[in-house]
């Protein structure tokens, strides 16, 4: 990345400029004003992820560099999180979306501003950019959404094809760790009371979300796909291959009648100017154009970009992590293209394009899944899946033929014929690409409960030995197999660590099927778009204290038998030399079953988090689980807070709820 300190503004900074909402909760806003005339749009960034001491590597890098091109950039810390005051209740809450909107009005009401205003995120900030989007703030012209969703049931961190992600449970661990951080001790008197009062209403959110296991009101809130057409600004969607969100691009470019495009790259769940892998692209020139157009009116030439641009990334030998992925970027006009047809595949018995009558019996272990890498790879090491040839083992594999040059651009779909002996089931299947010599790469995947084969809002039962016909809808990719290998499709019953097992384990029946499969017929031989190298504002000025380091590693208990999945995260610690404030964290994840028993399944999380200010050191010690019985999941957390290493706060959670065809 070209690191850029010469901009046509200069700007100043303020730390904490305060934004007092009708209800007279002060939020914190750390601001990157251009200096000048004006007047100046403004691009707003609203997340709970604490501006001063949480996002401030990122933001070194963006919010400057905007600045410098004529934008008034806040990173505003939502209510009850870094500096701001109130208290969260959830994520994408009423009252969290309410409080985006007024501080748009905020913003666009000051004498500098031209009235127009952008919102930008990732993740979260891409989430809430999209549902804000949706509420229709009149100063809301223009949006960048990256790693974001447009269903918060079907395709976000909780739920999938009606399974429970272990991440439900991860990530809510990480929110409780996250949110019970104080403010800034330097920026707040009160920091120790509004500390106290938050550790005290603090929500163990992975229970409140396990009360709703079916897609209820509670999900189709903030899901923008319940109606696309609610959304009027121009959106700019942003996305990479090796995320858990690739399926929202392609959503928002097919269903938004406004001005709307997509970007793809190979990237993990991290801006495309500094993500990995590689090739990165000069993103914030590229935002640059979009907001110049739609909040200055400046004509760059965004509205005749191709609808939705790719990376096609060659098909490659599997490996757990990448620096780079070669491939070529491809440009669609129009989404869905006329440029890909569907290619029909029937399965036989271990065949993959000759169909023919089949009865395979399939009864994966529980451990089924090892090698799938994690739910959301967000740049730690060996996240992503690696070689498949384990997990194959322990599916009913359907093999084609070696094939030509085949580009997979789209969202395979695989219809399978089959019957249960048991009332609840799952399904997950995988798309693999057979190398000569028998390594398997995973291109795409995706999970069905069983119980939700009809309606996520209202499962049913299954019949056992009744057969049924399903559709399982695979993750959107776009992967080229090379001529001379073979494709895949692996089924199995059970997929761990990345889905919680049902309650018994089944014996699925497999009698026919079919795969699905979007080829792009035309042939891209390079490039057919190209982006700007990648630029930056000036890294972040810190010291480090403590060096960070991650580990992943499986282990097999001989005498238990249960297989162990144990990832140690140390973010390290390091100093501010902006404002001198330390802040460290440590994440540590441990997920046990038994192959045969689906009862046996614990997932463990503890997040240790410190800062200090002045010789005052803050540390709380956030700490989860999850087990579950036939009928029930059971969930535990526990949070201590530390000043000085003298315990200051303790508090415990148990909840048993029910399981609801999960």
């Amino acid at each position: 990345m070209k690191v850029v300190t010469a901009f046509p503004h200069s700007m100043t900074e303020h730390p904490d400029m305060g934004i007092v909402l009708s209800d007279g909760t002060r939020l914190s806003a750390r601001v990157w004003m251009p200096e000048g005339d004006g007047p100046f749009p403004a691009l707003l960034e609203f997340l709970p992820y604490r501006k001063r001491d949480g996002t401030v590597a990122r933001d070194a890098l963006t919010h400057p560099y905007f600045a410098g091109h004529g934008y008034a950039c806040f990173r505003v810390d939502m209510r009850g999180n870094g500096d701001s005051e109130g208290l969260m209740e959830d994520e994408y809450s009423p009252q969290e979306l309410a409080d985006a909107c007024e501080v748009i009005d905020w913003i666009a009401g000051q004498g500098w501003s031209n009235g127009a205003v952008g919102m930008m995120g990732i993740s979260w900030g891409g989430f809430n950019s999209l549902q804000v989007a949706a509420l229709q703030p009149k100063p809301l012209k223009a949006i960048i959404t990256l790693c974001s969703t447009v269903d918060r049931y079907g395709d976000d961190i909780h739920f999938k094809g009606g399974c429970l992600l272990n991440e439900n449970l991860g990530w809510g661990a990480t929110m409780w760790a996250y949110s019970s951080r104080s403010p800034d001790p330097a920026l707040r008197q009160g920091w120790h009371e509004m500390w106290k009062e938050r550790l005290e209403a603090e929500p163990f959110l992975p229970a409140h979300w396990l009360d709703h296991q079916r897609r209820d009101a509670y999900w189709k809130h903030g899901s923008v796909c319940e109606d696309f057409s609610k959304i009027k600004a121009a959106v700019l969607a942003v996305g990479g291959w090796g995320d858990s969100y690739k399926n929202a691009v392609p959503q928002l470019v097919e269903n938004i009648d406004g001005p709307v495009k997509g970007i793809i790259g190979p990237w993990v769940h991290k801006y495309p100017h500094f993500a990995v892998p590689h090739p990165q692209i000069g993103f914030l020139q590229e935002a640059l154009r979009w907001w110049d157009k739609w909040l200055k009116g400046v004509e760059t030439g965004v509205e005749s970009d191709p609808a939705y641009r790719v990376y096609l990334m060659d098909g490659v030998r599997p490996a757990s992590w990448y620096n780079e992925r070669p491939g070529r970027w491809i440009a669609e006009p129009s989404w869905p293209s006329p440029q890909v047809e569907n290619r029909a595949m029937a399965l036989g018995p271990s065949t993959l394009g000759q169909g023919a009558p089949m009865a395979i019996t399939l009864a994966s272990p529980q451990d089924c899944g090892m090698d799938g890498g994690e739910f959301c790879a967000i740049w730690l090491g060996p996240e992503m899946p690696g070689d498949q040839r384990r997990d194959d083992a322990f599916s009913a594999c359907f093999d084609s033929a070696a094939l030509d040059l085949t580009d997979i651009v789209g969202a395979p779909v695989l219809t399978l014929k089959l019957r249960s002996d048991k009332p609840q089931a799952q399904v997950a299947v995988r798309l693999n690409h057979i190398h000569p010599d028998g390594a398997s790469t995973r291109i795409t995947w995706g999970v069905l409960n069983l119980t939700h084969r009809d309606s996520h809002e209202f499962p049913q039962k299954l019949t056992p030995g009744q057969e049924i016909e399903v559709r399982i809808a695979l993750d959107h990719i776009a992967y080229r197999l090379p001529a001379g290998h073979r494709l895949r499709v692996a089924v199995s019953s059970n997929y761990w660590p990345m889905i919680w097992p049902a309650p018994e384990q089944a014996t699925l029946t497999l009698t026919g099927g079919h795969l699905d499969l979007p080829v792009r017929t035309k042939s891209a031989g390079a490039d057919e778009v190209t982006f700007e190298p990648s630029e930056g504002a000036a890294p972040l000025r810190q010291r480090e204290i403590r060096p960070d380091s991650h580990v992943r590693r499986t282990e097999i208990d001989q005498r238990t038998g249960i297989v162990s999945l144990i990832i140690e995260d140390d973010f390290g610690e390091a100093e501010n030399l902006d404002h001198g404030g330390i802040a460290g964290s440590v994440a540590r994840e441990r997920w046990d079953i038994h192959p045969d028993d689906p009862l046996s399944a614990r997932g463990q999380a503890h997040w240790t988090e410190v800062i200090e200010r002045d010789g005052t050191r803050l540390r709380t010690e956030a700490i989860c689980g999850m087990t579950s019985d036939a009928t029930h999941f059971h969930l535990t957390a526990r949070m201590e807070a530390y000043e000085n290493e003298t315990l200051v706060f303790e508090r415990d959670f148990e909840r048993s709820i029910p399981r609801d065809h999960m």
